[in-house]
C-alpha cells in the first residue's frame, strides 16, 4: 500500500489517449471495408463497438479515482499490451486490409453461428461486471481510495465475471474470425493474462479486505457459479 493517494501517472493517461487513437482509427478503416467482410466479422466488428461503448463511461469516471494501491509492474504492462494487440489490434488490421489472410482457416456455420451467440453471453455479463462494480472497476491491477468490496448482482455468483465475459469474447472471436492471427491468437493471450493475473488481483483484494475477502472467496466460484 502506498502511504499517499495519488492519481494515475501521467505515462498511463498518455498511454490511454494513444491506444485511443490506435483503436479509432483502425476502426474508421475496418468499418470503411464492410462490404468485404464476411457476417461473422461484421457480427465481431459491431461486438467491439458495444464493448468500447459499454466500457468508455466507466473508463471516464475512474480516471479522477486517487489511487491507493497499485501493482502496475513490467509483467502486468506486457498483459494489457498483448490483450491489446489480440483483441483489437490484429483483428481490426486483418478487416481494414486482409494482411493476415495466410492464416486463414475454415469452420462450418454453425460454428460461426455459436461465436454470434458467445458475443451476446459476452456483452451482457461485460456489461453487468461494470455496472455493478461501478467507481471501483479500474483497466490495470489497481484500488482506489474508499474502494468497496462487491460481492452484489452478478458478483454474488463469480467473483471474476469481468474475466468470464472475456473468456466468452475470446472464444466467440476465434470462432467469428477464420484466422490464426486474427481470431484465434487472442485466447492463448488472454489465457496468459488469466493465469498470471488472477493470484496477484486476490492477493490484492485480501491486503485490502482481510477476512471479509476470504469469506467470500469460499462461498463464490471464480469465473463460474457455485465453484470456490
Amino acid at each position: 500500500m502506498v502511504e499517499k493517494a495519488k492519481r494515475r501517472p501521467l505515462i498511463s493517461r498518455l498511454s490511454a489517449i494513444v491506444t485511443t487513437i490506435i483503436g479509432v482509427g483502425l476502426l474508421a478503416a475496418a468499418i470503411f471495408r464492410w462490404q468485404q467482410a464476411s457476417w461473422g466479422e461484421l457480427v465481431w466488428l459491431a461486438g467491439l463497438v458495444a464493448a468500447s461503448l459499454i466500457r468508455a463511461p466507466h473508463g471516464a469516471k475512474v480516471r479522477q479515482n486517487e489511487i491507493e494501491d497499485s501493482r502496475d509492474d513490467v509483467q502486468e504492462q506486457a498483459l494489457l499490451f498483448a490483450m491489446f494487440l489480440a483483441m483489437m489490434v490484429l483483428p481490426l488490421v486483418e478487416l481494414a486490409g486482409g494482411v493476415f489472410s495466410f492464416a486463414d482457416y475454415r469452420l462450418p456455420d454453425w460454428a460461426t453461428a455459436t461465436g454470434a451467440v458467445l458475443q451476446v453471453g459476452y456483452l451482457w455479463l461485460f456489461w453487468r461486471a461494470h455496472a455493478d462494480l461501478g467507481r471501483n472497476w479500474s483497466p490495470g491491477l489497481e484500488l482506489r481510495g474508499g474502494h468497496e468490496l462487491i460481492t452484489r448482482g452478478v458478483y454474488a455468483r463469480m467473483r471474476h465475471p469481468m474475466y468470464a465475459a472475456i473468456w466468452l469474447g475470446a472464444i466467440g472471436q476465434a470462432l467469428l474470425l477464420h484466422n490464426w492471427i486474427a481470431g484465434f491468437l487472442v485466447i492463448p493471450a488472454f489465457a496468459a493474462m488469466y493465469i498470471l493475473r488472477i493470484p496477484k488481483e486476490e492477493a490484492m483484494m485480501r491486503s485490502r479486505f482481510g477476512a471479509a475477502y476470504d469469506d467470500y472467496a469460499s462461498r463464490v466460484g471464480r469465473i463460474w457459479p457455485g465453484t470456490p
